[in-house]
């Protein structure tokens, strides 16, 4: 059963099966040409909120070594795609202006699509230079993403594309991510399995 928090806006209600920290682990299983990586990994996911119509997100993985090597870290933000109006914050630090929107269950049905699902945006940060915006859609405990676009530093390795997919299956976040990277098409490159810890 999902527990939507008291203080929840409105418009994250479509999102707050993801709210909590999450821990598991999964496998990377990528290739390029001739050189196959695989790895087992262990990851700590937390969605958050701070009253505001998104979620904060980060995620910390590690190799299932005798160290647990550090593999990888992403940082973002989810929200429902939508118009920002004058009772939005931003851009920057401005405040809104007026009542905020989308402050009701009523208002957030109407931002239902035509596959009775809501449309979602993602941004999310990686420290070695790449940043993805992600479209997508959330249609119950099911998420489905993919890049709009990709931003890279001068510095950073190829990453030109990917999806990603979250599911709630018997109480765990289940995701499974495919990327193109490195010269090669879109492909399989990790997923995991996570419970929820708090």
């Amino acid at each position: 059963m999902i527990e939507i928090p008291t203080d929840l806006p409105a418009e994250l209600v479509p999102l707050s099966w993801l709210i909590g920290v999450w821990e598991g682990t999964g496998v990377l299983d990528y290739a390029v040409e001739e050189e196959h990586t695989q790895r087992e990994f262990g990851q700590r996911i937390s969605f958050s909120h701070d009253g505001l119509g998104y979620l904060n997100y980060s995620s910390t993985s590690w190799i299932l070594d005798e160290e647990n090597t550090p593999l990888a870290a992403e940082t973002g933000y989810w929200r429902l795609h939508r118009k920002l109006v004058e009772g939005d914050a931003g851009p920057a630090m401005l405040p809104g202006i007026g009542a905020r929107p989308f402050s009701t269950a009523q208002s957030v049905e109407a931002l239902r699509n035509s596959n009775g699902a809501f449309d979602i945006d993602v941004s999310i940060i990686h420290p070695d230079g790449v940043s993805e915006l992600y479209l997508g859609q959330v249609a119950g405990p099911r998420i489905d993403l993919a890049t709009d676009a990709v931003l890279r530093t001068a510095g950073a390795k190829e990453y030109t594309a990917a999806t990603r997919l979250y599911g709630l299956v018997e109480g765990h976040l289940l995701w499974a991510w495919d990327i193109a990277a490195l010269g090669q098409e879109l492909r399989t490159h990790a997923s995991a399995r996570l419970a929820k810890v708090d």
